[in-house]
């Protein structure tokens, strides 16, 4: 009872956020055209602020953790070949092979998975989930990139790429924890309040911006497509990666931040990139729709299976 609990704590607040997103947008409190601006500047500045915040007030040597970090990066590769190979053999239409492919390996680590991991760990030191995203989420985004860029027949921009992560919010926010951490720099008193405070808007505005981006029709001309995404991106990777993590010993917060990684529903920012980039924006927005809802679910019976085993 007390892991349901924990598991309750950690998942339904979330969902909560992501339903009263949803139900202002439907009662005409934010319209769907703001949603975009607003998840922009949530992004840019309190997404940096929160990444920043976490690594600037993390200990050093718990926030850098090597052994997790190539886990992560050999999980997500492993993770990506998968869906490639799934796309390149089942998936007929080329506009949709570049979706499908984003839905199954590209996480929501950002918005769903760091306040979950937040809610599990239970005020632990949350530097190494920070650091962690500043590695995976570039990944994340140079591989959709590629990945989109292919399938709709256009050669990747190498020079764009670099610059536009380097420009990564949550790359400089945590590189200037690091930064801060390393030189021993601090902040003061009244700067590194404003600071927190700026870090504690990123998790709840991300999530009822998500809630707001959700959108229903079509969802049916796609059932194919969206029962094996959600199938891979919310059960077998999951099963897969957690098994190999739990079998190599990872535990605590490190288990919990794979578990973030891992087990979370397809990214957002998959929805505007394929958008913008010739792939089928349709089946992305509706992945993203399903994955996050399905998510509330899947998450919670794998929190509660590895809290059960006393793995975090």
């Amino acid at each position: 009872m007390n892991s349901i609990l924990v598991c309750l704590n950690a998942i339904v607040p979330v969902f909560f956020v992501i339903a009263v997103g949803y139900l202002s947008k439907r009662f005409g409190v934010i319209r769907e055209s703001e949603v975009s601006r607003f998840n922009a500047v949530a992004f840019r500045v309190f997404m940096l602020a929160m990444c920043f915040y976490n690594v600037y007030n993390s200990d050093l040597s718990s926030a850098v953790r090597p052994r997790l970090m190539l886990f992560a990066v050999i999980g997500v590769a492993i993770m990506y070949t998968c869906s490639w190979l799934y796309a390149h053999f089942f998936v007929r239409e080329r506009r949709k092979k570049g979706v499908t492919i984003q839905g199954l390996y590209r996480t929501n680590y950002l918005i769903l998975g760091l306040p979950i991991a937040s809610g599990l760990a239970g005020g632990v030191d949350l530097g190494a989930v920070a650091v962690l995203g500043a590695i995976v989420v570039p990944m994340f985004n140079v591989l959709a990139v590629i990945t989109l860029e292919v399938y709709n027949g256009e050669k990747p921009q190498i020079g764009k790429l670099l610059k536009d992560i380097a420009k990564n919010p949550l790359i400089v926010g945590s590189l200037l924890g690091l930064l801060f951490l390393v030189l021993d720099v601090r902040l003061p008193q009244m700067l590194e309040i404003g600071v927190r405070d700026l870090s504690r808007i990123a998790s709840p505005l991300m999530l009822f911006l998500l809630g707001a981006f959700f959108r229903f029709d079509g969802v049916s001309t796609h059932i194919r497509e969206l029962t094996a995404v959600c199938l891979g991106r919310l059960v077998i990777f999951p099963a897969v990666a957690l098994t190999a993590a739990l079998k190599l010993g990872f535990t605590g917060v490190e288990f919990v931040a794979l578990l973030a990684l891992f087990a979370s529903p397809t990214a957002v920012a998959s929805f505007t990139m394929a958008q913008q980039m010739g792939g089928d924006a349709e089946l992305a927005g509706n992945i993203v729709v399903m994955t996050s809802l399905l998510c509330s679910l899947s998450f919670f019976c794998w929190s509660l299976l590895f809290k059960t085993l006393g793995v975090f």
